[in-house]
């Protein structure tokens, strides 16, 4: 999935959109609109609680590298996830923005 699809189907409501990057980076940088905040350590416990199975689960990070450990892990636990890359590339594709 690219950061355009993403940004698409979040608008529609279709996916689950998750930032695993600590606080500080969200604080710094701010986070896609709308996208709940879990970090990749924390992915695992607190995925049951608060990402539903019902949609798509689509990820990101800094680069794209802890978004793919997350991804990786969602899918072991029977989610259907995606790693659409950095922060950066869903702003540069003209994601909305909080911060």
């Amino acid at each position: 999935m690219t950061p355009q699809d993403a940004i698409a189907k979040a608008a529609r409501g279709e996916i689950t959109l998750v930032d695993v990057r600590e606080a500080k980076e969200l604080a710094a940088s701010g986070t896609a609109a709308g996208a709940l905040h879990i970090p990749l350590a924390l992915i695992g416990l607190q995925a049951a609680e608060k990402i539903p199975k019902t949609r798509p689960v689509v990820l990101f990070c800094a680069v794209g590298g802890r978004a793919g450990m997350a991804a990786q892990a969602l899918s072991g636990m029977g989610y259907e996830a995606h790693n659409i890359g950095g922060f950066g590339d869903w702003a540069q594709a003209g994601g909305p923005v909080t911060r």
